[in-house]
């Protein structure tokens, strides 16, 4: 059951048994609220766990006593490592059968919540076999880029607030998939616009935050365009961002060797997902690169490597000072 699924669910109802697996902690944290919300009625009924440290043994003893303030009780135990397909070395022994036994018969005065912070979780074992039907699974991993739009939209509805089509691109551009850092920069715009406003593409420029990774891009599509002088208002808004030149030369090398390793997979007949793949980073990074390739000639690509290459060694020698350095090298990558 996906994550939106799980939510409307758990709103109906709430089973003595839940479990989330899945990378994406926005989503994880957000059944959390809600189920602390719902089910308890005294704080002093909420009982967290790491099963990395304690037994599943000792998880269900507290699960099975009855709750000494209100009518019922949160158990939630995170790290569920004997539900990954090789579990982690510990130094105590996850007696299993004692949770088998127990979903067989759940007290209905606890909710137990198992948190499995991984992709995927091994299906083919019989505990996993017995949660999936004896509770509510709920797979809380990170959203798709195609569905980036729709949440995107969700949450400005939740607000009350409107997006304008040319805003989109702002905070796919800026913010990626990170549904967090979405959710808190909306919030942020709201109380701008106020209810029922719209966010406009000059609202979204001026009010979303830059973080370190897009200030990356837009310094590479200044770089592209030959704009100088953008190119070093970005440098000087990264350097109020107390990031350090020799970081940025890597942020710029990282951008342009996936770029030029883009183009020569693409050279070679490679799809975007085996790009993906063989490169080993965010289908994302792989949208980006393909759409700037097109701009830029191999030899244009190694050149840039190139005078990355020199200035860190530079820097790093001591031969230049860091900041001027830099500027000098986004000169001549402009010039050229």
């Amino acid at each position: 059951m996906i994550y939106t699924e799980a939510v409307k669910q758990l709103k109906k109802n709430i089973p003595e048994v839940i479990l989330l697996y899945g990378s994406e902690n926005y989503f994880i944290q957000k059944i959390k609220d809600l189920l602390v919300k719902n089910v308890l009625d005294e704080e002093e009924n909420l009982s967290t766990y790491d099963l990395t440290e304690t037994s599943i043994q000792e998880v269900i003893a507290d699960v099975e006593t009855y709750p000494f303030f209100g009518e019922r009780k949160l158990v939630i135990a995170t790290n569920a490592v004997f539900l990954k397909a090789k579990s982690d070395k510990l130094s105590f022994e996850h007696q299993l059968p004692v949770l088998e036994q127990y979903l067989q018969k759940p007290v209905d005065y606890t909710v137990l919540v198992l948190i499995a912070p991984y992709e995927k979780i091994d299906d083919r074992k019989k505990i996993s076999k017995q949660l999936k039907e004896k509770g509510l699974v709920a797979e809380c991993n990170p959203v798709k880029e195609y569905e980036l739009k729709n949440w995107i939209m969700n949450l400005a509805k939740q607000l009350n607030i409107s997006i304008a089509d040319e805003a989109f691109p702002i905070f796919e551009n800026e913010l990626s998939t990170d549904l967090k850092i979405i959710e808190s920069e909306l919030e942020k715009i709201s109380f701008y616009v106020g209810e029922g406003g719209t966010v406009t593409r000059q609202v979204a420029e001026e009010l979303v935050s830059h973080t370190i990774s897009s200030s990356g891009i837009r310094l590479v599509d200044a770089v592209m365009d030959g704009d100088l002088a953008k190119a070093i208002s970005i440098y000087k808004d990264l350097e109020k961002m107390k990031e350090e030149p020799i970081a940025l030369i890597g942020l710029l090398a990282f951008q342009f060797r996936t770029i030029l390793r883009v183009k020569l997979l693409k050279q070679k007949g490679y799809s975007s997902g085996q790009m993906q793949k063989q490169l080993g980073v965010h289908p994302y990074v792989i949208k980006i690169a393909l759409s700037r390739e097109i701009k830029l000639p191999v030899k244009r690509l190694e050149y840039i490597m190139d005078q990355l290459t020199e200035t860190d060694a530079m820097i790093k020698q001591g031969k230049m000072e860091k900041e001027l350095a830099f500027e000098l090298l986004l000169f001549n990558l402009i010039k050229q």
